[in-house]
């Protein structure tokens, strides 16, 4: 989908698509961290960004579609809290090297190429000591889970993910349970969580 798509797609919903809560796994590896400056790359309606400008990071958010930018804004203005915005594609963009204490990419779903590339650009970005948090939909979902675009070429594993980030110490990587509710049900997503740091 290119950025008119995901306009749309965020044009056509009164609310927010995403919920204005972040992820799980974001409060789960970066809620620990010394706050300092943080990127959100493809950072859709902001969730995550916001919540990190809630605990103290200065953070940056970076996302191609400009109405999911918009929606962005207003949530860090709910919420009282500072977030720089950007409208760039994560295809293209080049964060300031060694510029951030934590990169996060959630969600990203590109062919293998192109993804390649933005977490090389994303563990670039990162300053010494630096924490590099990737998630996404993985490929067993498939057969045992939900959710998640229906193309394997663009479905995570660890050992994908952790094959683009040459040169980082892997502190976590490996694929989660993550129940959702779907109309009067429980079931489990699988997620790809990848965790990884820049030495210092």
């Amino acid at each position: 989908m290119e950025s008119t798509d995901w306009d749309a797609r965020y044009a056509a919903s009164p609310d927010l698509v995403w919920t204005g809560e972040p992820n799980r796994f974001v409060v789960e590896e970066l809620a620990p961290l010394t706050p300092g400056t943080a990127l959100d790359l493809a950072a859709g309606e902001g969730r995550n960004a916001v919540w990190l400008a809630s605990n103290g990071w200065q953070a940056t958010a970076v996302d191609f579609s400009e109405v999911a930018v918009v929606r962005g804004r207003g949530l860090a203005e709910e919420r009282a809290v500072p977030v720089r915005w950007e409208v760039g594609d994560v295809r293209e963009y080049v964060p300031p090297a060694g510029a951030f204490d934590a990169v996060l990419v959630a969600y990203l779903h590109l062919p293998a190429v192109e993804l390649a590339g933005v977490l090389g650009r994303a563990r670039a970005a990162l300053a010494p000591g630096g924490t590099l948090l990737v998630v996404g939909h993985d490929v067993a979902n498939l057969t045992d889970g939900v959710g998640g675009p229906q193309d394997p070429g663009l479905l995570y594993t660890p050992d994908g993910i952790v094959a683009a980030l040459d040169g980082l110490q892997i502190r976590r990587a490996e694929t989660v349970r993550r129940p959702v509710r779907i109309e009067d049900r429980t079931v489990d997503a699988l997620d790809t969580v990848v965790v990884a740091a820049r030495p210092r």
